[in-house]
């Protein structure tokens, strides 16, 4: 008997049809996937939004923002992320940032404001800002291997980012942040604002503690997600001189001719009514004043 196996005589007919009935699913599977997304024309705007379902950034025409010099009360915090996007815009070392603390103290304004100030500085190449919502954050891989070969540098900003209950979403930020095998692209930072100095609520710190085998890991866990910025930019309550402030400058730039002392006496009474004195509770108590003054307030700074 020989070694040698015969082949059956349809067997070149199967291999035939096996391949091409393959390439009719290959080809219905190819119609049925979603289309690469469309290159973004980079110089159609300086600020954009992050499309997680078609993986697209949206062009932003107008940025919400408010003038660097009318953020008051925040000098420290306003000067360090200032140079250390400034640093970042010229190709030089810099940190993600995480801006904490009081609500209403001018975090997210900071953000687009120092992005505004450092695009109109002379000779200064375009700067990009981006900004992703906090239930995108799973998405940030995509976003930063899209970014890394463009040919610009690019601020990711996330407004008040934090993490709730079983949320496992932050291990996402942690890996595209620093610890991912890619890394963070050179052209991209991060900066975040949040109420949260550690991004988590303090009752899921402890319950964590309390429950886990080993608890200092658990938490460390959960902290080592801050640490991921290397800087950290406070923001706390401000003094009543410090609203003032707040609530006379924006007055000043806007042109409003209500006398002071009546300015002083409506805006203590206006925050008192909100139990909170703050950029965002000045900036409304301009707006009311403006609206039953009769003025139109040029521009907006919410």
């Amino acid at each position: 008997m020989s070694d040698k196996t015969v082949a059956s005589p349809g067997f070149p007919d199967q291999t035939l049809a096996m391949t091409s009935l393959l390439g009719r699913i290959a080809d219905a599977l190819e119609r049925m996937s979603p289309p690469p997304p469309p290159p973004v024309d980079l110089k159609a705007a300086d600020a954009f939004v992050w499309n997680a379902a078609k993986s697209t950034l949206q062009p932003v025409a107008r940025v919400n923002r408010v003038d660097m010099d009318l953020l008051r009360g925040i000098d420290r915090m306003r000067d360090t992320l200032a140079e250390n996007t400034e640093r970042f815009a010229r190709g030089l070392p810099a940190n993600n940032a995480l801006l904490w603390g009081a609500r209403g103290m001018g975090k997210s304004s900071l953000v687009k404001a120092v992005h505004a100030d450092i695009n109109a500085r002379p000779g200064q190449p375009p700067l990009k800002l981006i900004e992703i919502h906090r239930e995108e954050i799973e998405s940030l891989p995509v976003l930063m291997g899209q970014l890394r070969d463009a040919p610009a540098r690019f601020i990711v900003f996330c407004d008040d980012l934090s993490f709730d209950g079983d949320d496992t979403s932050y291990k996402s930020l942690k890996a595209a942040l620093e610890g991912g095998i890619e890394g963070r692209p050179p052209n991209v930072i991060l900066y975040a604002t949040s109420n949260r100095r550690h991004l988590l609520p303090r009752d899921m710190m402890e319950n964590e503690s309390s429950t886990a085998i080993n608890p200092g890991e658990a938490v460390e866990e959960k902290v080592s997600l801050s640490d991921r910025f290397g800087l950290w930019l406070g923001f706390h309550k401000c003094s009543q001189d410090e609203y003032l402030s707040m609530v006379y400058g924006y007055a000043d730039h806007f042109g409003l001719e209500t006398p002071r002392d009546e300015i002083r006496a409506e805006a203590l009474e206006w925050a008192m009514t909100r139990g909170a004195r703050s950029g965002r509770t000045a900036w409304q108590y301009i707006q009311d004043l403006a609206g039953r003054t009769g003025h139109v307030l040029a521009g907006d700074a919410s």
